[in-house]
């Protein structure tokens, strides 16, 4: 989010529970099966429960999760839990309260904490915490969020800064590579080994021996997984993008109600789609639109 905040769209631009169900329905029949909804902030949405309960019920779609940031998750973990929702992500990237608040322009890290709480008491199938590490601001808490893996039954996720909504200059006094978790693993004598984790995610697990939850990398800069990406995402107003960092988008509200056109949209999208995010400026002939995403990631999601 930038620093000077962000204008909502207005409520006739965001697609309606109705249009989000159809959606679904439509992917459901293309054999998706695996539905994430995520934001930016979902659970301000007063119907997401019924978004959740309606999803779940699509003949075909058999697991859906949410991304959150968990402000409002102690109020709505158990209704998430109860319409089905099966796995949480919740965006930690600090634990300190300060930190935390000139982050999100005025967070209460309390609440997020609280929340994860109500969601651990829920027995979701897996609870997941995002820290995206980002230099000179908690890149000095990974032994911190390995820790917490201790007596806590999540899957913690360092996930590399990208240069999304960032300039180039910032982004790169910014960055930090993930080898550091293995040094701060071995520095502080944590022996750990490979896990595999149910799910379709781009991350590598890891346990600490001993601990009860679990650690995880994702590197979409220092080792792409581009190749192996199953994704695609459709923004709050509508447009599908089948790559997180390029601003080639398909509008396809209009076509929800229309299986064919959907249909053909989405394979546009699809073969559009670049090879990986640095290769596809070399690839000028399969991009509609040549620029990075317009969008910043708090519009976007994971």
């Amino acid at each position: 989010m930038p620093k000077e905040g962000l204008p909502f769209f207005p409520t006739d631009k965001v697609l309606s529970q109705d249009e989000i169900v159809q959606l679904i329905q439509n992917f459901a029949e293309m054999g998706v099966s695996k539905v994430r909804i995520t934001g930016g902030e979902p659970l301000l949405r007063t119907d997401v429960v019924d978004i959740v309960r309606r999803i779940k019920s699509v003949d075909g779609v058999n697991d859906v999760s949410i991304t959150t940031n968990g402000l409002f998750l102690r109020k709505k973990a158990k209704a998430l839990k109860e319409a089905g929702l099966d796995r949480l992500n919740i965006s930690l990237d600090t634990f300190k309260p300060d930190v935390y608040k000139k982050i999100t322009r005025g967070g209460n890290i309390n609440q997020v904490l609280d929340g994860i709480a109500a969601a651990a008491e829920c027995h979701f199938k897996k609870i997941k915490l995002n820290i995206v590490l980002i230099k000179g601001q908690n890149d000095d808490e990974v032994l911190d969020f390995l820790h917490y893996t201790k007596d806590h039954d999540v899957n913690v996720r360092f996930i590399e800064f990208m240069p999304i909504g960032n300039s180039l200059r910032t982004w790169q006094k910014e960055y930090v590579g993930l080898k550091n978790v293995f040094e701060t693993c071995d520095e502080n004598g944590l022996k750990y080994h490979p896990i595999e984790l149910s799910g379709n995610g781009p991350s590598d697990n890891y346990q600490i021996e001993g601990y009860e939850g679990s650690f995880g990398l994702i590197h979409p800069i220092s080792s792409k997984f581009c190749e192996n990406c199953n994704r695609l995402r459709i923004t709050a107003d509508g447009y599908v993008k089948a790559c997180l960092y390029w601003n080639e988008e398909i509008d396809i509200r209009k076509a929800i109600p229309d299986k064919q056109e959907f249909r053909r949209l989405i394979q546009k999208a699809l073969d559009n789609k670049p090879l990986n995010h640095e290769m596809a400026m070399a690839e000028t002939d399969r991009i509609i639109d040549k620029a990075p995403t317009w969008r910043h990631m708090s519009q976007i999601g994971g």
